[in-house]
């Protein structure tokens, strides 16, 4: 088969679908375009008409079987520009919905980005969502904004989204987790191969060190955790962009005494043993549809702390989540009081562990299925 991969804001977390998606799949023939993950509103306005017009316009005038388009593809002016992509069955995957994300000061209000989730969706043959939370927020959010529109609006705009969506999450690739080195930062002896109650237990924290990923919750519950007794090690990894939130550097200057790493890991190894080296991982996201960061730790054996919240009831038990208050600080209490409980359980050998089984060898067959199904749905609606 001959697929046309569309990744339109290629973000860390796009590429590693996009890359997993065509080494699992060898048996295709792809052809891969993709934008750089940077200046969002131009980016997912802008994307059709860089292809369109730019030095990839011959390869979207080729013959297809499939085009596969992340849902920051502005797909129906890219049809427009090039018709031709208009007769081709096209599957449109949804990392995120632009409906849901945190209220601030600096939350985008221009309606657009929601707008044209909802026309590229409504142009593709199929949908697929990394997680029921995604595809939930997606429809509730298109439905909002559709009642709040003046006049002229179909009324049957997401029954029709409905029915062509369907919860793939973004799998895991399997033979990434194994590591040859340890960083230099971190000597293996020192955590996994001693005894946690004869040593610190130590909580790793990665990811974007924006707002959306809750940076005054993370300083909340460290502050929190060091007026207990404790003994703990940060491990603070992500990756930073040229506006970073004040309270890193209000956790770097007050908690320096607890730091092992802090920033990005320089490498997929580094960041990997740092993983494999940590006892919990803590989340303190206000905005998250899969959580992979989460993922990869768990399936390097850490022990996930996550708020009850989001995507994450969706993939962890009660075990796993700290409940979420209505203020920051009594947030903060009940995650300390589950990192406090975990480790105790990690002492005493009677943690119950999640288990990861999103691997792309378990779900590439559901995968191959839709790309069946999505050629199937184009030839039934000619």
């Amino acid at each position: 088969m001959n697929i046309l991969l569309l990744s339109a804001y290629d973000a860390d977390s796009h590429q590693y679908w996009r890359k997993g998606l065509v080494s699992s799949f060898p048996e295709h023939q792809w052809t891969v375009l993709s934008l750089p993950g940077r200046y969002f509103s131009w980016r997912i306005r802008g994307n059709s008409l860089s292809w369109a017009y730019g030095d990839q316009a011959e390869k979207l005038k080729q013959q297809y079987d499939l085009v596969i388009a992340t849902s920051m593809t502005d797909l129906s002016s890219l049809r427009g520009f090039i018709p031709s992509l208009a007769d081709i069955p096209t599957l449109v995957y949804f990392h995120e919905n632009q409906f849901d994300y945190p209220a601030t000061e600096r939350a985008r209000k221009n309606v657009e980005p929601q707008i044209l989730n909802i026309y590229t969706a409504l142009a593709a043959d199929q949908l697929a969502f990394n997680s029921q939370y995604n595809l939930d927020t997606f429809i509730e959010g298109a439905s909002a904004l559709l009642k709040k529109l003046p006049d002229q609006v179909p009324a049957n705009i997401t029954t029709l989204l409905t029915a062509k969506s369907q919860v793939l999450p973004v799998p895991l690739t399997r033979n990434q987790y194994g590591t040859t080195e340890t960083p230099p930062q971190i000597a293996w002896d020192k955590y996994q191969a001693q005894r946690i109650d004869s040593r610190p237990v130590l909580i790793a924290w990665a990811a974007r060190w924006e707002y959306d990923k809750g940076p005054q919750r993370l300083l909340a519950i460290v502050r929190q955790l060091e007026s207990t007794q404790v003994d703990y090690r940060l491990c603070i990894m992500g990756q930073k962009f040229r506006q970073v939130p004040p309270e890193f550097e209000q956790l770097q200057q007050q908690f320096s005494h607890r730091i092992d790493q802090f920033g990005y890991a320089q490498s997929a190894d580094e960041y990997r043993a740092w993983l494999h080296s940590a006892d919990i991982f803590l989340s303190t996201a206000v905005h998250e549809f899969q959580g992979l960061a989460v993922l990869e730790a768990v399936a390097q054996n850490c022990m996930p702390a996550l708020p009850k919240r989001l995507v994450y009831p969706e993939l962890f038990a009660d075990n796993c989540l700290y409940d979420c208050k209505a203020d920051i600080l009594s947030e903060a209490s009940s995650a300390v009081t589950l990192i406090k409980t975990q480790r105790l359980a990690l002492a005493n050998n009677s943690l119950c562990r999640p288990e990861i089984n999103l691997y792309w060898d378990n779900l590439k067959p559901a995968y191959a299925q839709l790309m069946s199904e999505t050629i199937l749905a184009k030839v039934n609606n000619r």
